[in-house]
């Protein structure tokens, strides 16, 4: 898998990093106002919080006459909590009193129209949520704020819901053929059996064998199954859908990944289809996988399809004269067979009323400088209007699939003076959360529905062990501060092959965070990113050099050592080191 880092283009703006923490701590929700005719209104205020920080995320509905631009206004009960930096909104505190001014693009509110926006905090003592809230004056009056677990606020994060599924089926499939906004809410998802035996023939595997991951197509004779296969196993798509059936499932992950020229700026992943073989990839990949999909026996069944990875960021920051260019990538822009391609599918699959599109949007360390950020929205856009598709076949994105960027950065946030670190190297984001969310505004700029959401893979992003910070460091030079602070411990942002030293990270759970649909495991863990060494396949699978741990390093990775663990085999087998490392360092922990 590839991850390309931007390298120059040092501008100087206002940076928000929004990072929301992993566990709801606290709920209030203040509804409508009745003393005011024009000016009505109902607000939702959640936190999720750790010892001595939190994050809100604020949910402001207008139920009066419609708005043109809103304050929002508030006070925090207690003195020591301050407001750190904001996002969607501007952020500003005086005293115990907290305001909020919308933006251009989110002041026009329209009578049941409703905008999210949020904060990171800091807090002392005790960490209580206001109980009033304002718009334009106008209070928004009547909640009962829901009270944090007993003993007080909890260690970051907080422990997840069990991993184990029910035992017995929801009574009626959530699916009914007809799609919903969020399709992982009240629904059990898709455990793989064939990852499942893999996990529990590693010791203490059991642990989390029961958690959904994807199922990746990542090859034509995928689709049938490939039994003599080191990388998928014998059952098909069709197979995985009717044991989704058996096991009650409300939804099942597939990873839709064999675009033409495959991930051009890496070879660990390449693909079996030549550049020019876009008519083999409609015809007998897509157009088959489809054809099983669109099946009336799984229209109750929740099918949510992850397309095409690595592929489109690609030709925003791999082409052309930038350092990281390669050949490959300027043949596929020039080609069109990327943007056409992933259109093809999202018209496809689009079509069937079960199905939900989430297109990959690469992660906060490919993505995140100002010169990737924009353009790569831009080509969402217009790949999601290619080939006979629209917006609308496009359900939300998935960022960080299959690669290692933190969740959250618990003690490490954006400031105009880190951003000169060699960590952040002027990048906005520092995390995969408050890049998600800020990533989501910039594609409905776009042209998305403001409907979207955003999937986060947390499969190995945990960055638990002995090695995770317990708090920021403050002393130091401004790289020794940022090193100390972050909990992401690889060597550098462009390492993305087997990584040593992370840890499973969050476990799958809907609606984490505002514009959040679900932290997922599209990437099994356990299975390779890629072969230390060279072996031959007939899967086409080559061998990069950044999965070899003896290597020092390319433009994309500013020539540092590649931080990949030895005996590897190639990406998608079976790799029990990994995987017993991951679980060893997951955070939270097993």
């Amino acid at each position: 898998m590839n991850l390309p880092i931007r390298l120059s283009g040092r501008r100087k703006a206002l940076a928000l990093a929004g990072a929301s923490a992993l566990v709801a701590a606290g709920l209030v929700t203040i509804p409508v106002t009745t003393a005011h005719a024009a000016t009505q209104c109902s607000v939702t205020y959640s936190t999720n919080q750790w010892q001595g920080g939190f994050t809100a995320n604020i949910t402001i509905r207008n139920v009066g006459d419609p708005l043109n631009g809103w304050t929002l206004g508030f006070t925090f009960p207690n003195s020591s909590q301050r407001l750190q930096q904001g996002w969607s909104a501007t952020w500003s505190q005086s005293g115990s009193q907290v305001t909020a001014q919308s933006l251009s693009y989110n002041g026009s509110l329209a009578t049941g129209a409703s905008t999210s926006i949020g904060f990171n905090g800091s807090w002392s003592g005790s960490n209580p949520n206001p109980t009033s809230f304002t718009i334009n004056g106008t209070t928004c009056n009547g909640g009962t704020p829901t009270t944090p677990p007993t003993g007080g606020p909890t260690t970051r994060p907080p422990t997840t819901p069990p991993t184990t599924p029910p035992t017995t089926p929801p009574t009626t499939p959530p699916g009914g053929g007809q799609r919903v906004d969020n399709p992982y809410v009240g629904a059990r998802g898709y455990v793989n059996p064939e990852w499942k035996a893999k996990a529990e023939s590693v010791s203490g595997g059991n642990r989390v064998s029961n958690n959904p991951t994807g199922v990746w197509i990542d090859r034509i004779a995928a689709i049938e199954g490939t039994p003599d296969s080191s990388s998928n196993g014998p059952m098909g798509v069709r197979d995985h859908l009717d044991e989704a059936l058996a096991q009650g499932a409300g939804y099942i992950q597939f990873v839709i990944y064999n675009l033409p020229g495959r991930d051009c700026a890496a070879l660990a992943s390449n693909g079996e289809l030549g550049p020019d073989d876009l008519p083999r990839y409609k015809s007998e990949y897509i157009d088959p996988i489809a054809a099983i999909m669109s099946d009336s026996k799984y229209r109750n069944l929740r099918i949510i399809a992850i397309i095409e990875i690595d592929s489109l960021p690609n030709l925003v920051t791999n082409t052309g004269s930038r350092a990281t260019a390669t050949p490959q990538c300027d043949t596929m822009k020039a080609n069109g067979n990327y943007v056409n391609g992933v259109g093809y599918a999202l018209a496809k699959l689009g079509a069937i009323p079960n199905v939900y599109n989430y297109v990959d949007a690469g992660h906060h360390g490919w993505i995140g400088w100002d010169d990737n950020f924009g353009p790569t929205a831009d080509l969402l856009a217009q790949a999601a209007r290619a080939s006979g598709s629209t917006v609308n076949n496009v359900h939300g994105f998935i960022t960080n699939t299959a690669n290692y960027s933190a969740t959250v950065e618990p003690y490490l946030t954006v400031t105009e003076q880190n951003r000169q670190s060699k960590w952040i190297d002027w990048n906005r984001y520092v995390d995969e959360q408050s890049f998600a969310q800020a990533f989501r505004q910039r594609l409905i700029q776009a042209g998305f529905p403001s409907s979207i959401g955003m999937l986060i893979d947390t499969s190995r992003n945990g960055w638990g062990g002995a090695n995770r910070p317990t708090g920021p460091v403050t002393s130091g030079t401004l790289d020794q501060q940022v090193d100390g602070s972050r909990i992401d411990r690889r060597i550098h942002l462009g390492n993305w092959c087997n990584q040593s030293g992370a840890g499973l990270g969050e476990r799958p759970r809907s609606a984490p965070a505002s514009g959040i649909d679900a932290y997922v495991w599209i990437k099994p863990p356990g299975e390779s990113d890629g072969s230390s060494t060279q072996i031959d396949n007939d899967e086409g699978k080559g061998f990069d050099r950044m999965c070899d741990p003896t290597y020092g390093g390319n433009p994309r990775n500013n020539n540092n050592m590649s931080g990949a663990l030895a005996g590897a085999p190639i990406s998608g087998a079976w790799f029990a080191a990994q995987f017993q490392q991951l679980m060893q360092n997951a955070y939270p922990p097993l």
